[in-house]
């Protein structure tokens, strides 16, 4: 491919890390039902159904699950062009939501396919790749770990590709928070963008302020961080534009699985759209960008809530709007003709310096 082909097509984003089946816990005690999931894949599906061109890198084993996997991602025009196929089986996660919709998970993960990553599969990341996403139970679970690490350091080295990490924290599995800390600052030094909740940073970092965090965070070489915090929105830190508040959308909450994918991909997906996919854009940011990009990532999580498991919006065509408008309500939609019920939240907060 010539540049100047690669250069006409639209900026193409690369996921990279688990894919996995969540049995999602009905209403019946003992009924699951067997849903595609795995943050990385959540982030792929969610980016394609937004319009952008997404390739997605997971290991999918050749049983039901793993068809199962590989046929919706298809579906969904996901790139499984780089993703392996894998002789072990499909890691399972059973999923279990309270009165309020919060999900927790159990997970059968031991020898599975998603952490069986080679150097020589990693190195297959498409050359065009404007963005590249990983994160999540792949960033820290050995061997996957250290390939993926040492491709997104490589790109990050390379100067060409934005590097997003979110560490999608699961306590469970990492055991303590001392080991939680050194695996997620080792890939925050690598990333470019980081995404994470209020949850996962209070975890890693107990009685700290997620200003403080933030600080650290952009002092280990992140150039944006944004702190995602349930229904009242997320906080933003921006190494030269300082910080800003953005509130949540009250909704009708189904459950929370996948919200914090869909807003990962609805993240991405306008930053890529306002044309933040290089690191030197990303680096200039306007604070204004990033107030829209974070709005319409809120707009995506709060929809997602609203359905069972993780299933993101897709966009409408907007013929008549440039491609950096904000998303509203009315741009997106399910199959089924579901609507977002409400779109209340605090009021927007003003730009202020980053504190650290």
């Amino acid at each position: 491919m010539t540049e100047a082909v690669r250069a006409a097509r639209p900026p193409a984003v690369t996921v990279i890390g688990e894919a996995l089946v969540d049995l999602v816990q009905l209403d019946t005690p003992g009924d699951y039902r067997a849903r595609p999931g795995g943050s990385p894949f959540n982030v792929a599906i969610g980016l394609a159904r937004l319009g952008h061109r997404t390739a997605l890198m997971a290991r999918l084993a050749d049983n039901t699950f793993g068809r199962l996997l590989r046929e919706h991602a298809a579906a969904e025009g996901v790139d499984l062009a780089y993703a392996p196929a894998a002789v072990e089986p499909t890691t399972l996660a059973v999923v279990s939501t309270d009165a309020e919709g919060r999900a927790s998970y159990d997970f059968y993960l031991d020898s599975t396919a998603d952490w069986q990553w080679t150097e020589a599969e990693t190195a297959l990341v498409p050359r065009d790749t404007s963005v590249l996403h990983f994160g999540s139970v792949a960033s820290w679970t050995s061997p996957a770990d250290r390939h993926i690490h040492a491709v997104a350091q490589r790109l990050r080295a390379e100067g060409a590709t934005v590097i997003s990490y979110d560490p999608n924290v699961r306590p469970v599995l990492l055991g303590a928070p001392e080991r939680g800390r050194e695996a997620v600052e080792r890939s925050v030094g690598t990333a470019h963008l980081v995404k994470a909740s209020r949850e996962d940073v209070e975890w890693l970092y107990p009685d700290t302020s997620i200003e403080k965090i933030a600080a650290h965070w952009l002092e280990l070489g992140a150039l944006l961080v944004v702190i995602t915090d349930g229904p009242d929105g997320a906080h933003v830190f921006h190494a030269a534009a300082g910080s800003l508040s953005r509130p949540g959308r009250r909704v009708a909450v189904v459950d929370t699985v996948g919200a914090g994918d869909a807003f990962t991909a609805g993240l991405l997906g306008s930053l890529t759209r306002h044309g933040l996919h290089s690191p030197q854009t990303l680096a200039a940011a306007d604070p204004g960008v990033l107030r829209i990009a974070v709005d319409d990532a809120i707009l995506v999580s709060a929809l997602t809530c609203e359905r069972l498991g993780a299933d993101p919006p897709t966009a409408l065509p907007r013929p008549s709007l440039p491609a950096q408008a904000p998303l509203e309500v009315t741009d997106l939609a399910f199959a089924d003709g579901d609507r977002l019920t409400g779109t209340g939240g605090s009021a927007p907060q003003p730009m202020q310096p980053a504190r650290g």
